[in-house]
Formats: C-alpha cells, sequence, structure tokens
C-alpha cells in the first residue's frame, strides 16, 4: 500500500483532520447522501478515538478500497471501516473484523441496530445516526485487544497460583 494512503491522525479536535486525498477521493466518488453519512461516521470514529482511553494516534487508510482506522500506534484494537452497502443504495455501513467476536457483543448490547452477519453495522443514510450506540461499539472495536490483553494476564495469574 501507498504510503500517501496513510495518514496519522493525532488527538485533535473532531474534524480538524481532512482526509488523506486517497480516502477523501473515496468520500468524494459516493453520491452526496451517502458521502454525508460516511464523514460524520468518521468525524464520531476519531472523536470517540481520541476520547477513549489507551487508543492513541489512529492511522487512516485505504483497506479493500475502503476508508478504514487502524490503531497502528498503540495496537489496542481491531480496524474499523466504512462504506456503502453495495447491495443496497440507501446503506452505510460500519465494518468490523469478522473473526472477532465484536458483532457478536454488538448484537447483545444493541437488538435494535440492524447488522450484516458477525462483519458490520448496517445504518440507513437518510435516517440519524443512533450515536451513542455506535461510539460504545466504536470504543470496543478500538480497545479490542487491550481487553484480550487484560483477560490473558488474568489468566496467566491464576495458572501462576
Amino acid at each position: 500500500m501507498k504510503s500517501s494512503a496513510r495518514k496519522k491522525l493525532q488527538a485533535k479536535p473532531a474534524g480538524a483532520d481532512r482526509p488523506d486525498p486517497a480516502v477523501a477521493a473515496v468520500f468524494d466518488g459516493y453520491p452526496k447522501p451517502l458521502k454525508v453519512k460516511l464523514l460524520a461516521l468518521r468525524r464520531m470514529i476519531l472523536d470517540t478515538a481520541r476520547k477513549t482511553e489507551g487508543v492513541g494516534a489512529i492511522e487512516e487508510a485505504l483497506k479493500w478500497g475502503q476508508a478504514s482506522y487502524l490503531t497502528s500506534e498503540s495496537k489496542s484494537g481491531s480496524t474499523v471501516r466504512i462504506d456503502r452497502v453495495k447491495e443496497a443504495a440507501d446503506q452505510v455501513a460500519v465494518y468490523f473484523h469478522c473473526q472477532t467476536n465484536l458483532v457478536e457483543t454488538f448484537r447483545e448490547l444493541y437488538p435494535e441496530l440492524s447488522y450484516s452477519g458477525n462483519r458490520a453495522i448496517l445504518l440507513e443514510a437518510d435516517k440519524k445516526l443512533p450515536e451513542a450506540e455506535l461510539r460504545h461499539c466504536v470504543a470496543l472495536a478500538l480497545t479490542y485487544r487491550l481487553g484480550k490483553r487484560k483477560s490473558a494476564r488474568r489468566s496467566r495469574l491464576r495458572h501462576q497460583r
């Protein structure tokens, strides 16, 4: 991947950074209602990362042609991606790594949200974002490995006794 398609986003006020040119080009390719919703999701992800302890700087990159947010500095979490839903012209999605239990956890916490298998939360472009729920889900994803490290540490301590 070209280095121009990656940008570290330091802890600044939400929306203070413009997307990397490669990511901005992807956003510019969306119809306006989807672009507006995806940029709102981007701001929310960056703001949530800034406010979540242990996350640190976020790296914005293109992965599979999608705007992706990685915790490459702290290695605290799992990548969060956002994109339109190809099968539904009026939907966007927040994607999570399908080999984690993140979406399963989100389903238990927020059964009222709409999901796609074990990989995404689906959102209607013309409806208000369920912001509190999404912020919590994003925070859980961005700290996913921290929780696993704590569990592993607790398990090691139990075995040492």
